[in-house]
């Protein structure tokens, strides 16, 4: 009987792998696959300004965006103030905002944006915590829902994206004026361009579209920071518009791609490839905040850690007028600010 070993399977040479392309083809795919990945995390804000004494607000920071934008200014020392829909979201975010930056200046405050009686609830919340109000970031939003009428009356994209940061702003410009120099940012998207007029505060459910709701919604948002920061312009207030780029965040929940668990799944390696991360979303928000160059002008919109140009239908004034009277009406102000 034979004592030798049974034969083995040839092996590849390691040394032919290396005298191949397939390491130059794999190194070349690889990098550019880096690269691209790279550019689409977007522009990085480099400031390390720190803000002890100052006090922000920031809309929606349960997730997302208004989560690392919380996170990363109470790390800077700044008094943080954030919301969610209900008190024991709130209790979870403010103990997780808290854990995270490890800082106990962090609050998270009872606010439903499609309900003007909880915006209100909210800033009367906040007034009786503290007596200044440095920054107030409009983060919170919601993109191409199905059709919803709050109980103001109003479509539900119209009124959170819209109507709720306006009323909310002017509730609370007192305390911006009396925290000068001060800033107000609203997150925007490009969506804005899209939209048209006239403006309704509610279309018919059988004339409504989701995508020129939301469309509506974020050009009457952009309109009203341009027109904001020129009534400002004097009181040392600047008021800017934030493109943040495409974020992947609760906002596209009501989207195909995020309803259908199977498809949800499908796309996720595109997802994450293509779409930038929270932190990367909110760094031209916190360029905007800290910059110098931002708090020498208003009215502005960034994009990519960089100013860019409205479109054309931003520049129109008669719109812009308009507009604001109209929302001076639905939100039952009588005078912005009063």
């Amino acid at each position: 009987m034979s004592s030798q070993p049974p034969s083995m399977p040839n092996l590849p040479n390691p040394e032919a792998i290396f005298e191949s392309w397939w390491p130059i083809i794999i190194g070349i795919v690889g990098g550019v696959a880096y690269a691209l990945r790279q550019y689409m995390r977007g522009a990085r804000c480099i400031s390390e300004l720190k803000l002890d004494d100052k006090v922000a607000i920031v809309t929606g920071g349960g997730s997302g965006m208004g989560k690392y934008l919380a996170i990363d200014l109470a790390k800077r020392g700044c008094k943080v103030y954030t919301t969610a829909r209900t008190q024991e979201q709130a209790q979870a975010t403010e103990k997780e905002i808290r854990e995270t930056s490890k800082s106990e200046l962090v609050h998270c405050l009872v606010c439903e944006l499609d309900k003007f009686s909880s915006v209100k609830s909210f800033v009367s919340a906040f007034k009786k915590k503290e007596d200044h109000l440095n920054y107030l970031i409009h983060n919170a939003g919601v993109m191409m829902c199905e059709y919803n009428k709050t109980e103001d009356g109003f479509e539900e994209q119209f009124q959170v994206n819209y109507l709720s940061p306006f009323l909310m702003t002017s509730l609370l410009l007192d305390y911006l004026k009396d925290s000068t120099p001060s800033r107000v940012l609203l997150t925007v998207a490009p969506a804005y361009n899209l939209g048209s007029p006239p403006f309704t505060d509610c279309p018919p459910q059988d004339k409504y579209n989701p995508g020129d709701a939301y469309a509506q919604s974020k050009l009457a948002l952009v309109l009203f920071g341009v027109t904001l920061a020129e009534k400002l312009k004097d009181d040392n207030i600047h008021v800017h518009c934030v493109l943040p780029g495409v974020v992947n965040t609760k906002i596209y929940r009501h989207l195909p791609f995020r309803k259908s668990a199977f498809v949800s799944l499908s796309f996720a390696p595109f997802i994450w490839f293509l779409m930038k991360t929270p932190e990367d979303g909110a760094q031209t928000t916190l360029y905007a905040l800290l910059s110098e160059s931002a708090g020498k002008t208003s009215g502005k919109i960034y994009k990519e850690c960089a100013e860019v140009e409205f479109t054309d239908i931003v520049k129109n004034e008669e719109l812009r007028d308009v507009l604001w009277k109209y929302t001076l009406e639905w939100t039952k102000v009588k005078e912005f600010g009063q």
